[in-house]
């Protein structure tokens, strides 16, 4: 299989640089990480990539059975990693991507290096002594509503994610991107976003970790930024002056800013 084609994938930056390989979340594809791409690409190589399912990725080659679980969306990264022959790569996941980088470092130790946490989640629902941000009862009627009219909830749903009401051209584009993706994609991807609890899955990380979280964002209070980095030793938690889920598109200058400077300190 030609994993380039299947995956999109999309390498820019010095052939001699360390290796960055940015990860998107839920409902995008790797066009959410074109405004950080130039500053981060001058020192690095940055690869780039799409899930099977999102973007210009091959279609066909999706499958509910494998995507069903973050295990089919590490695979994808395992892969890019051997098809590029990434050696201790730094991988940059936004959302749900930077739990698929924990299981992707756990399975394949030796392709990455460090990680870049980008308003990561563990768990959506909230425990006994854990806030996720939402009950049980949220997540059933977010996802019912999303299978039972995905475009009308990608329109509802993109801007409350995006945050940055000011500035509706963010929401916009998020929802054009919700909107692009297969409704039966989406469910699936979705359904294994907001269900799937990884927090046993952080205490094996034991990489060099980078968590960046926003002063505001709906999908992933502060207090889950503070979780994940007391549960990854010697992790760096930096709080972005910046509001939303996605500050790749709302603060783009602070988030390559602070990723910069977290590289600079593995050298």
């Amino acid at each position: 299989m030609d994993i380039r084609h299947r995956n999109n994938v999309n390498v820019m930056g010095p052939d001699d640089a360390p290796v960055l390989l940015l990860a998107h979340g839920f409902g995008c594809d790797q066009n959410m990480w074109r405004l950080v791409v130039p500053e981060l690409s001058r020192r690095y190589r940055v690869v780039l990539f799409d899930y099977v399912g999102s973007g210009g990725s091959d279609l066909a080659a999706w499958s509910e059975e494998r995507y069903a679980s973050l295990q089919g969306y590490a695979a994808d990264v395992v892969d890019v990693c051997e098809e590029l022959d990434l050696r201790q790569a730094v991988f940059v996941g936004h959302s749900v991507s930077a739990m698929v980088g924990v299981l992707a470092a756990q399975a394949a130790p030796e392709r990455i290096g460090a990680l870049v946490m980008v308003t990561p989640s563990p768990c959506y629902i909230d425990d006994e002594g854990y806030r996720g941000g939402f009950s049980t009862e949220d997540i059933d009627e977010l996802l019912a509503s999303l299978e039972a009219n995905y475009l009308g909830w990608s329109s509802a749903m993109a801007p409350v994610i995006m945050g940055n009401p000011e500035r509706p051209e963010l929401g916009q584009e998020l929802t054009n991107s919700f909107c692009a993706t297969d409704p039966d994609i989406a469910r699936v991807f979705a359904r294994t976003t907001f269900l799937t609890d990884s927090r046993e899955d952080l205490k094996g990380v034991s990489v060099p970790t980078l968590v960046l979280e926003c002063e505001q964002d709906a999908i992933a209070p502060r207090e889950v930024g503070a979780y994940v980095h007391a549960a990854i030793p010697a992790s760096r938690l930096v709080t972005l002056d910046a509001t939303g889920h996605c500050p790749q598109l709302s603060a783009p200058q602070a988030t390559s800013g602070a990723i910069l400077d977290f590289l600079e300190s593995l050298k």
